[in-house]
């Protein structure tokens, strides 16, 4: 385990509008907000056709080769996640979502695609600490460095 200890800065409350985009809308308002670390909460719908990853083909296999639902027809979707810069020094959103139509649910990690439909509702928290993203070569993945 690694860890580091902040404090909690601003607290944004955003609307996110028809035809927004995930995650780059939230990744340019960290930006220009200059909110280097954060929690995310979303609430709101989703259009039809983005995509998710919902875990890997095989736990065993390095690097990761991502299993990608596609999302057919407008869903609901809540989701939980953190923004952290990249080794760039970008904001670099990493959230995970529920989303739900009629009887089916899907859950994963969003990827670029996914859109808002109608109005998405999102709580920031600054986080005021040291956390960045660093690339991992085996798993491919961007892991949060404390």
């Amino acid at each position: 385990m690694k860890y580091s200890q902040g404090e909690i800065g601003r607290i944004f409350v955003v609307r996110l509008e028809d035809g927004d985009a995930l995650p780059s809308t939230l990744e340019r308002f960290a930006e220009e907000n200059g909110i280097a670390g954060g929690m995310c909460i979303l609430a709101g719908g989703v259009r039809s056709g983005g995509k998710i990853v919902s875990g890997p083909v095989s736990g065993e296999q390095m690097p990761v080769n991502p299993i990608f639902l596609h999302l057919e027809g407008v869903h609901e979707i809540i989701g939980v996640g953190t923004i952290f810069p990249d080794s760039e020094g970008k904001p670099k959103l990493h959230m995970h979502a529920s989303m739900g139509r009629k009887d089916k649910s899907l859950t994963g990690c969003i990827r670029p695609g996914i859109q808002i439909w109608q109005v998405g509702e999102v709580i920031l928290l600054e986080i005021k600490t040291s956390g960045h993203r660093v690339r991992d070569e085996k798993s491919g993945f961007e892991l949060m460095e404390p």
